[in-house]
């Protein structure tokens, strides 16, 4: 049973990870430090509620929310910083699920694999939940898409830690969005072949 939570933990926490990198890792961090829900002290991934991982985590989103407001959400998500952002969360979230299942000592390593599938899973499908958005909003709201994004990412990873089963509704509902996303753009292009 023990498995099976740090499983759900691992795999919401790094699902939240991709939607937003930033929140998730200093949750979860935060959490850990105070030992709830997760500990990562004692294992190889004890760096995770640390303070100068904290810090840097908090420094990087700094500098992104800074980015974002000089050159708006939109160009620096779509950009190599939004490149950059994607990679850093495919990685985040590959040694948090990792760290969750070195909390209670079990093998670590497929806790990489599954972190990046679960948190490439989120960013898949955020991202194209939040491109359809944007194409269809006022400019304003374009930017407040990044606060949303964030705030979704945070009650993820709280939530996933906390109460570790209400990670498979998350997944669930991540993958529906990916899947429901990809089903309108097919119909959209079979409406347009024809059209021709």
């Amino acid at each position: 049973m023990r498995l099976f939570l740090d499983i759900c933990t691992g795999a919401g926490v790094s699902a939240s990870s991709g939607i937003r990198p930033f929140l998730p890792a200093l949750a979860t961090g935060a959490l850990a430090s105070a030992d709830v829900g997760v500990d990562f002290d004692g294992t190889d991934f004890a760096f995770l509620e640390g303070f100068w991982f904290l810090l840097a985590v908090l420094l990087a989103l700094i500098v992104v929310v800074a980015l974002q407001r000089a050159r708006g959400a939109e160009a620096v998500e779509s950009g190599p910083i939004g490149a950059a952002i994607a990679g850093l969360a495919i990685g985040i979230g590959a040694v948090l699920f990792a760290g969750t299942l070195a909390d209670h000592g079990y093998a670590w390593w497929p806790g990489l694999i599954g972190g990046a599938a679960c948190a490439a899973l989120g960013q898949a499908a955020a991202r194209g939940l939040f491109d359809r958005v944007r194409a269809r909003v006022e400019p304003a709201v374009r930017e407040a898409l990044v606060v949303y994004a964030d705030g979704a990412a945070l009650v993820g990873a709280v939530l996933s830690i906390l109460v570790p089963p209400l990670a498979i509704v998350l997944i669930a509902f991540l993958v529906w969005l990916l899947v429901g996303g990809r089903r309108r753009a097919g119909e959209k292009y079979a409406g347009l072949r024809i059209l021709r």
